[in-house]
């Protein structure tokens, strides 16, 4: 019961949608007594696209290295819970509601919905005395609340157009904010995972910021890097990065990874909801690609696997690049079943239909709810088909309470949509 209750209080909070900046924040954790001065080495990690499957492969790596490693991360699948974990575990109830009400006996009801989840993770974390914290941005970088932490270790896998009506029309300009993490004296990673012109927008941000080291991960680092759990060409590229800012932990002394200790963490590393696949006969894949160029990352994935008919079960939130998520995927699949998730944002079945068909797709039908998207895609895919749910990670969410029973709030707390331009 208290459980729904900061759910609910959390849920109220998004009426303020999401305003940027940092002082809010630092107020309330000042007033808690400096949590975030209280998170051991900290990695800090934004970009675009592989922000999640990078944080996940450096913990997994220092997990392996026999360190007690946090995450904080976004957005969550089906359960708040997800976003903050310390040695492998969620947060428990009990501590979501005990760190949210001293949150709250600080001023925290006056923060935005993000700004009080990162301030509650921050008290739980602080008090369990990891050796490393790997937080990850929510949005942008240069003015996300997450960045009130000092980072030893700044990370930004790269950059491609998303949220632009908040972050900027152009790669420059998105590269500008999310360079926003790179501190003075401080390291510094940038990675492969993005458009290649948003590389030197991001070294000039690293370089205004006065970083003390600056690594710039090359796309051929990705070839090298150890086999990776994680599914999908593009994982080696995150791979690389997180082998980057793990070089720069052990400059550092916080950790000891050799090569074995390495490739254990990345032979080990889960980050449900991307490229996962839970099921067979036929298979079924799932994928939170959910802008055009994670699009397009899913259909170069898709392209090598062997499974025909490919069904592809879409939903995605009415403020996206449609045209330009669909385009990729619809070019890998023999037929499209659109949906959509339980929220609001998400866009109706019929126009992603129409969307899909304009891509190319010949054989489009639309499904009024997930169970009943999924259901008709396995019939259609037939055995040895395969199945793909994406566009969305409420999408995914959705799917994976359906498919796995995957742990569920007792109702759906989101993020609030992005302000739309003009």
């Amino acid at each position: 019961m208290r459980y729904a209750a900061v759910l609910e209080r959390l849920f109220a909070a998004r009426r303020a949608g999401i305003v940027l900046g940092l002082d809010r924040v630092a107020a309330v954790l000042a007033r808690l007594g400096h949590p975030e001065r209280a998170l051991g080495a900290v990695v800090h990690v934004g970009g675009t696209n592989g922000k999640g499957s990078t944080a996940a492969m450096i913990a997994a790596i220092a997990a392996a290295a026999g360190r007690r490693v946090a995450v904080y991360g976004s957005p969550h699948l089906s359960t708040l819970r997800e976003r903050v974990v310390v040695d492998g575990a969620l947060i428990g109830e009990d501590d979501v509601v005990a760190a949210a009400d001293a949150v709250a006996a600080a001023g925290g009801d006056a923060l935005t919905f993000f700004e009080q989840l990162t301030a509650l993770a921050l008290v739980w974390i602080a008090a369990r005395r990891p050796e490393l914290t790997v937080l990850e941005v929510g949005l942008g970088g240069r003015l996300d609340a997450t960045n009130v932490v000092d980072a030893e270790i700044a990370a930004v896998t790269g950059v491609a157009l998303d949220h632009e009506a908040m972050l900027g029309g152009t790669l420059a300009a998105i590269a500008g904010e999310k360079a926003g993490i790179f501190k003075r004296g401080r390291r510094a990673v940038i990675g492969c995972s993005g458009e290649p012109d948003g590389v030197d927008a991001l070294v000039r941000g690293a370089r205004a910021a006065g970083v003390a080291r600056l690594t710039v991960v090359a796309p051929a680092a990705a070839a090298a890097a150890p086999p990776v759990a994680l599914l999908g060409a593009h994982q080696r590229r995150n791979a690389a990065c997180a082998l980057a800012v793990v070089d720069h932990l052990e400059a550092l002394g916080v950790i000891d990874a050799p090569a074995h200790v390495r490739a254990a963490g990345l032979a080990a590393v889960r980050h449900p909801g991307r490229l996962e696949e839970v099921g067979a006969a036929p298979a079924i894949l799932l994928d939170g690609a959910h802008n055009p160029h994670g699009a397009r990352a899913l259909g170069e994935a898709l392209a090598s696997r062997p499974e025909r008919p490919r069904v592809l079960v879409v939903a995605a939130s009415a403020d996206k690049d449609l045209a330009g998520l669909l385009a990729p995927l619809v070019a890998q699949v023999e037929a499209v079943i659109a949906t959509r998730y339980d929220q609001p944002r998400a866009a109706t079945p019929e126009a992603l239909a129409d969307l899909a068909r304009a891509a190319g797709a010949a054989d489009v039908a639309a499904a009024p709810d997930v169970a009943g998207a999924i259901a008709a895609a396995r019939a259609r895919a037939g055995a040895d088909g395969l199945v793909v749910v994406a566009g969305s990670l409420l999408l995914v969410g959705e799917a994976r309470v359906h498919l796995l029973g995957a742990p569920a709030d007792p109702f759906v707390v989101t993020d609030p949509a992005p302000a739309p331009a003009g």
